[in-house]
């Protein structure tokens, strides 16, 4: 495998780098966020530092989520309950706290890959959601209400895909933030209300997205 390293430790990226080698995998690294996202094309896995010292781990984690499913361990000294769900809701498929054990990176690098390629292989079934006469497809990012197609801001269609990817389940408002603006302050709760307003009045079905009191949303599929 081509596994991308984005740490800005020397020492800890050099022995990452060392036991993934000799273990037969090729190693990129980068140091800081901007090269994180540009670098993680090609890559089959990264292993992702929170701690970085130009820009957080938590933005590249979502920025790549934006653009890719490469399978991304956490790797960090952030051993909180708060970082590792908020982590996990991020996209990240596995967190691990530093000081970590090398053969347990190795197993947990096996187990993402093989699932990310599970999913990939049965991805063709499950990327187009359909609601009455509403179409999402997650893919091309397309949505159609009664066969014509309806524009969305990125925002709008990233809360949507949210919901779309969890057909007819209760979604938490935390979730939603945590994937959609990375945080859950006042001020993102605040423009996610904004956008599910604008999302509703845009499809114009509107018991397609459920309001569910004091918890979160559900995409309506019967």
């Amino acid at each position: 495998m081509r596994i991308l390293i984005v740490e800005d430790d020397d020492s800890v990226a050099g022995a990452l780098r060392a036991v993934l080698e000799r273990h037969g995998h090729a190693t990129v690294r980068a140091t800081r966020s901007d090269d994180a996202l540009r670098r993680h094309r090609g890559a089959d896995a990264v292993l992702l530092d929170l701690g970085l010292a130009e820009g957080d781990g938590f933005d590249v984690l979502q920025g790549l989520r934006q653009v890719s499913d490469v399978p991304v361990i956490v790797v960090s000294a952030r051993g909180d309950e708060r970082s590792v769900v908020r982590g996990l809701h991020l996209g990240a498929d596995d967190y691990l706290v530093k000081p970590i054990r090398m053969s347990e990176l190795l197993a947990r690098l096996g187990v993402v890959t093989r699932r990310r390629g599970a999913q990939d292989a049965g991805s063709d079934t499950g990327q187009r959601v359909v609601a009455g006469d509403v179409e999402v497809d997650l893919a091309t990012r397309r949505v159609v209400v009664g066969g014509a197609p309806v524009a969305l801001t990125t925002k709008e269609f990233a809360v949507l895909a949210v919901l779309a990817r969890r057909p007819g389940e209760a979604v938490s408002k935390q979730l939603l933030l945590d994937e959609v603006w990375g945080d859950t302050s006042q001020s993102a709760a605040r423009s996610c209300d904004v956008h599910l307003t604008q999302l509703r009045g845009k499809i114009g079905r509107p018991g397609l997205v459920e309001t569910i009191r004091g918890y979160g949303y559900r995409l309506q599929v019967d």
